[in-house]
């Protein structure tokens, strides 16, 4: 439990991590984009190519925690326009922890990286005082051609916004791994336990593929990875880090049915619900149809969820009650559940 006061499990406040940022000064001409607000990762010049680099830690789950962390990372970079190419991680285990314990978090790290071409090229391993479970800080690099990057900033008033899948697939997969009794006395079936666990790998939380179809249809101005606080969370970054605004059609977003359920039995939101799986596009309106059929084509379902407006509109969704603010959440709803 959090100390009277201090701060919660989950992402720092928006304000406070906005202000630490405008602490940072860059001066390397070649860091062409920086940590920020909404941003996916940092790029940096590399001459004929740009090299994206991105560190994401695993902290909510238990399960699988070494493939998780392959996974986030890799989508990060996918989500710039780039390929995931080159992984470190740091492996932090509790005291006590049996080998075939540390041995499973390799394999995990491993088979993840070879199924996505990455080479596993180093990172740091040791047993740390204090732990109650392992935690997995993952480092990805890939790279992109010259001028082919994206990132959080580029969406224009008239974009199409996109969204690929659906929500909330990783954080219904981890709620059904590490709360399944709850869920089970909660009135969840069997059933619809073990095919929540089971979107991990189908639809899956990887969007490389998802990325790739859709920055090769053209037209895509931004491209988003929802993690921490879901979509709205993933929304909210993006009209920031692009001086926009945005109008959702809820009846649009794509909603799991076993996210529905799980959500229902332990009075979670979807929209704040850890969303990887899923890719935010923004694309411009005349191309829109195209990164659809070039998604759709690739077996990846995908929607078109809203548009992209000018700032002084704000964020709206619109309900069949009317519009209505975008819903915001101080945390996700993984680390608010896991908690109580």
């Amino acid at each position: 439990m959090s100390r009277p006061g201090g701060l919660r499990p989950g992402k720092l406040p928006l304000e406070m991590l906005e202000r630490l940022l405008a602490k940072l000064t860059v001066t390397d001409p070649r860091v062409l984009l920086g940590a920020g607000i909404g941003e996916d990762a940092a790029l940096i010049d590399f001459g004929p190519t740009t090299l994206i680099a991105k560190t994401d830690p695993v902290t909510f789950a238990t399960d699988l925690i070494g493939w998780y962390a392959v996974q986030v990372n890799a989508n990060d970079i996918a989500a710039c326009g780039g390929e995931p190419r080159w992984f470190m991680a740091t492996v932090l285990l509790p005291e006590g922890t049996a080998p075939d314990g540390a041995e499973a978090i390799f394999d995990q790290i491993r088979e993840a990286a070879d199924a996505l071409d990455i080479a596993l090229v180093g990172g740091h391993t040791e047993i740390t005082i204090g732990l109650p479970r392992p935690i997995v800080c993952g480092a990805m690099l890939g790279e992109a051609p010259k001028g082919a990057t994206l990132g959080s900033a580029g969406a224009r008033p008239g974009d199409a916004l996109l969204l690929t899948k659906g929500i909330a697939i990783e954080g219904t997969a981890l709620l059904a791994r590490e709360r399944g009794r709850a869920l089970a006395s909660a009135g969840v079936s069997g059933a619809t336990l073990e095919a929540a666990a089971r979107l991990l790998f189908r639809p899956g939380i990887s969007v490389v593929a998802d990325a790739r179809a859709a920055r090769a249809a053209g037209g895509v101005t931004a491209m988003h990875d929802p993690t921490e606080g879901g979509l709205a969370t993933a929304l909210a970054e993006l009209a920031r880090a692009s001086g926009v605004g945005l109008e959702v059609e809820a009846a649009a977003v794509p909603v799991l049915p076993e996210t529905e359920e799980v959500c229902r039995a332990l009075g979670a939101d979807p929209w704040g619900l850890l969303a990887s799986g899923a890719l935010l596009v923004a694309a411009a309106p005349e191309a829109a149809a195209a990164v659809l059929a070039a998604v759709g084509k690739a077996r990846i379902a995908a929607a078109r969820i809203g548009r992209v407006t000018e700032p002084e509109e704000g964020l709206r969704l619109l309900t069949a009650r009317g519009p209505r603010p975008l819903p915001a959440f101080e945390r996700d709803e993984v680390a608010r559940i896991l908690e109580a």
